[in-house]
């Protein structure tokens, strides 16, 4: 019986998870499967299969935790997304290398450390009396702040996070409140579902942790579909699983806000195939790699 290992946190209270609903899936096809702690002692040669899924404390974390992706890089496990993948999009410095092969991004500067000169110079450069300011490694919208011109006083937070933090600076994007971040879910290569993530009331944060609604999209248009394709064209290598998150743009066009390839949340709840789906995915991929 082959062994999957779905790596997540410790301490699940308060996380919208869905990964057990691919369990039973894999239980059909022979598997045994288990939900893992990152960062719990454990002997991963006693695993076929490792799989990245909601280790959504990394951030905080980052040096452990990419100790333990490479001790299981190395033991006989396989992990997915692979180590590689993880270097390179752990780093919100991808985002620069998609749009140099023609990716729109949501216009970004990136900052080694910030100061007030740099924020006023940003509401000029962006023409926005609103900036959103983030980190160049992180996650869950961790250390992310929403500003506008006329209120300096809410400088000072994100002043003092990022005195020795690198990070980025982007306008705000009003299509993200008016109707959301599209959120499209590849499975090995390919469109597999397609979500809307709306904002909690006062917020600008997406997530269901913080107030967030999700919507399933049963038909995405054309449009949205090949913004993604494009941004899923422009890896140099393809994942097992992948979220590509896009907003509509004042000019029609969708922007790329991230492309997660780490441990994006999948969203199996919002499609009832996508369960099976992964499932069959993992169970074939093994499959392959044994014969």
């Amino acid at each position: 019986m082959p062994r999957c290992a779905f790596l997540s946190i410790s301490n699940t209270e308060g996380w919208f998870i869905d990964d057990d609903l691919v369990h039973p899936f894999l239980h059909e096809l022979g598997w045994e499967v288990k939900n893992i702690p990152w960062n719990e002692k454990t002997d991963w040669n006693k695993w076929d299969l490792v799989i990245i899924r909601s280790p959504w404390d990394y951030q905080q974390h980052l040096e452990e935790f990419m100790e333990v992706l490479q001790k299981i890089e190395d033991s006989t496990a396989i992990l997915l997304n692979p180590l590689d993948i993880v270097k390179q999009n752990i780093h919100k410095g991808y985002l620069f290398e998609l749009a140099e092969k023609g990716v729109e991004l949501v216009p970004t500067q990136k900052f080694s450390n910030l100061d007030e000169s740099l924020i006023t110079e940003s509401f000029e450069k962006f023409k926005s009396n609103q900036l959103v300011i983030k980190p160049l490694v992180g996650a869950n919208a961790d250390d992310t702040f929403w500003i506008n011109i006329s209120h300096p006083l809410d400088w000072e937070k994100p002043l003092e996070v990022f005195q020795e933090k690198e990070g980025m600076i982007q306008p705000f994007m009003s299509g993200i409140v008016k109707e959301g971040e599209f959120s499209l879910i590849y499975l090995n290569g390919e469109l597999s579902h397609t979500i809307l993530k709306t904002v909690g009331i006062g917020d600008f944060r997406v997530q269901e942790e913080h107030g967030g609604g999700v919507i399933a999209i049963p038909n995405p248009e054309p449009e949205l579909v090949k913004a993604a394709g494009k941004a899923m064209k422009a890896l140099s290598s393809t994942p097992f699983y992948a979220r590509v998150d896009l907003v509509r743009t004042r000019q029609g066009s969708f922007a790329l806000m991230e492309l997660e390839l780490i441990e994006p949340c999948l969203y199996f709840r919002f499609d009832p195939n996508s369960p099976k789906k992964f499932a069959a995915l993992i169970h074939d991929y093994y499959s392959n790699l044994s014969n």
